[in-house]
């Protein structure tokens, strides 16, 4: 079941932190860099956090998807799966929340040029590449689109 979050509350928080540190740190043995800021993040910042999370649970929380609009975008800040649950259809499911719940946006996200299941993920749903960025030398991120 997906539920929106009170990322403000410490417990719910520190469940985030550690589902994202995780997925992190595949993403970054993928990129072969472990510069990704959500890998050193705090609680506290979490709790801190302007974007909007929302969560897939049965029984323990599983995969978290944050957001924030502005002027007509929605940007996918997060997209982290509890490396135990990959490949389960959550990081799918988180998705389609979205897009369900949020018609008549233009999507964006990003995502490391070499997570290959991210950019799969993505482009099923027919997101559309936009433009690389170098986040570190010889580093690279794909930003993708969508308009819903």
């Amino acid at each position: 079941m997906i539920v929106k979050l009170n990322h403000q509350d410490k417990q719910i928080a520190k469940e985030i932190q550690q589902i994202q540190q995780a997925a992190y740190r595949v993403e970054a043995q993928l990129m072969g860099f472990d510069g990704i800021p959500q890998l050193y993040e705090k609680v506290s910042e979490i709790q801190k956090s302007t974007e909007t999370f929302a969560g897939y649970s049965e029984e323990q929380l599983q995969g978290v998807i944050s957001f924030q609009i502005d002027e007509g975008i929605l940007a996918i800040h997060r997209l982290v799966v509890s490396p135990t649950y990959f490949r389960k259809g959550i990081g799918k499911r988180l998705v389609e929340y979205l897009l369900e719940h949020y018609k008549g946006y233009e999507f964006v996200v990003s995502t490391g040029t070499a997570n290959k299941p991210a950019i799969a993920l993505y482009t099923a749903y027919g997101f559309q590449e936009q433009r690389l960025i170098e986040v570190a030398p010889g580093i690279h991120c794909t930003q993708y689109s969508l308009s819903n």
